[in-house]
């Protein structure tokens, strides 16, 4: 398999202001094996010790903070002579060792000549239930599920990816049925890498979903881990309603779908955990288009969204038939997938903060809004060739953008206000 992340690994070993890195993203996204495969490719050597149940490495830090100690005490938990410049050092499951994590000011202020990767299962929980987190003295890398493009250096088609990086339409849109093809089995496969490794062989549907199940199963048994009995019951609540929040028409969360008369103070503590472990994310309303947008988001008004769309096509249980195949009953959370789909590649392809634009009074939405240098570009979704719809014009009419973009099943077109980009290509944005 193919990470893009690695990319940024290897500008961050070149960096003349390297400091430790902290690699962080959700339970099996794939961080230990990135970590392994940079340290492979790009170093002479690699040290890695994690500290899952290793006690032995966990007290290597709980003396003092001196480098030249620690450093004797990973060459034996090791077994790699650690030398500067040429070792990677990769701390795992670093959210068992506390004091190790609080090293990395040391790294970073007496040993910069060292280099140095952490990563952890919930280490957002962790740090947000007592580590110390060494402000400014790291560097931060996280790690989503495979996007598209990745998925289609997964399964064998490296060209398709490549092209689409290229923006030359008239050759990407001549591969429009394959791009539509493997599209649709992204949407049930998903980015998590297990699931794409074993769908890869033999296009084995039934196995990607055994795989998205035990995952889910994981993740529930965290919950339990990590959580307070008292929290827990909500936990479930809020992730058991993703999928129902964003099959509605309007996408903003509404508590009162996780729970007859719940109210947001009830269910505050259970999704920002949530937001923590990487499992789900918050996109924020802007109720005013006006620039940055981030100052204008409305904290108390957001949809949620999962990590990865083949999840949530697990936790609905839709079969491959059904999603593959047009079928009209499965219309309305075909409308969902799509937009879990485009979120993905917004957070993972691009440097871009998406918001949604609404008021509690105004008659539409906008799907998405993303912040491009001094411009503010609405963003319309739809899942297929039907592109009926008039909130984008309304948004247009009313704030007047000087670019607007629609992703659809539509091949690639520009009008006079607007950009139709197909939805294979949302890398493009």
């Amino acid at each position: 398999m193919e990470r893009f992340a690695i990319n940024d690994l290897i500008r961050w070993k070149k960096s003349k202001r390297r400091k430790p890195l902290v690699l962080m993203g959700a339970r099996q996204v794939g961080k230990t094996w990135l970590m392994k495969e940079f340290g492979s490719r790009y170093y002479e050597k690699m040290a890695y010790v994690s500290f899952y149940n290793n006690d032995a490495a966990k007290n290597i830090f709980e003396t003092d903070y001196d480098i030249s100690r620690i450093l004797a005490g990973l060459n034996i938990a090791s077994g790699t002579k650690i030398t500067p410049g040429d070792t990677l050092i990769i701390l795992d499951e670093i959210q068992n060792a506390p004091k190790a994590f609080e090293s990395l000011k040391y790294f970073c202020e007496n040993a910069p000549e060292y280099h140095v990767i952490v990563a952890g299962s919930l280490l957002g929980v962790s740090i947000h239930e007592g580590i110390s987190y060494p402000v400014g003295k790291v560097d931060i890398l996280s790690l989503y599920p495979m996007n598209y493009r990745e998925y289609l250096y997964a399964v064998g088609e490296q060209q398709l990816a490549d092209a689409l990086k290229t923006e030359d339409y008239d050759l990407i849109d001549a591969f429009y049925d394959k791009y539509v093809f493997h599209l649709k089995n992204y949407y049930y496969v998903g980015g998590m890498p297990e699931a794409v490794d074993v769908f890869r062989d033999g296009s084995d549907y039934k196995g990607a979903r055994e795989v998205q199940k035990a995952i889910i199963l994981q993740y529930r048994g965290d919950f339990g881990k990590h959580i307070k009995t008292d929290e827990l019951g909500r936990i479930n609540l809020v992730w058991d309603s993703v999928p129902i929040q964003l099959a509605k028409e309007n996408k903003k969360f509404f508590f009162g779908q996780i729970k007859k008369g719940a109210r947001s103070s009830q269910f505050e503590i259970a999704i920002q955990w949530l937001c923590d472990s990487g499992l789900i994310h918050k996109v924020y309303r802007v109720n005013e288009v006006r620039i940055p947008l981030s100052s204008y988001k409305s904290f108390s008004a957001y949809k949620i969204f999962m990590n990865d769309v083949g999840l949530l096509c697990a936790m609905t249980d839709l079969n491959p038939e059904i999603l593959i195949e047009k079928n009209e009953i499965f219309t309305e959370f075909k409308g969902a997938l799509t937009e879990q789909y485009v979120f993905q590649q917004i957070i993972s392809e691009t440097a871009y903060t998406p918001y949604y634009y609404g008021t509690e009074s105004a008659s539409f939405e906008q799907d998405f809004m993303i912040q491009k240098s001094r411009e503010i570009i609405p963003i319309e979704v739809k899942a297929s060739c039907n592109v009926r719809s008039q909130s984008l014009k309304a948004f247009r009419d009313k704030f007047h953008p000087q670019k607007s973009i629609r992703f659809s099943l539509l091949k690639h077109a520009v009008y006079d206000w607007m950009e139709n980009i197909p939805l294979y290509a949302v890398c493009n944005i």
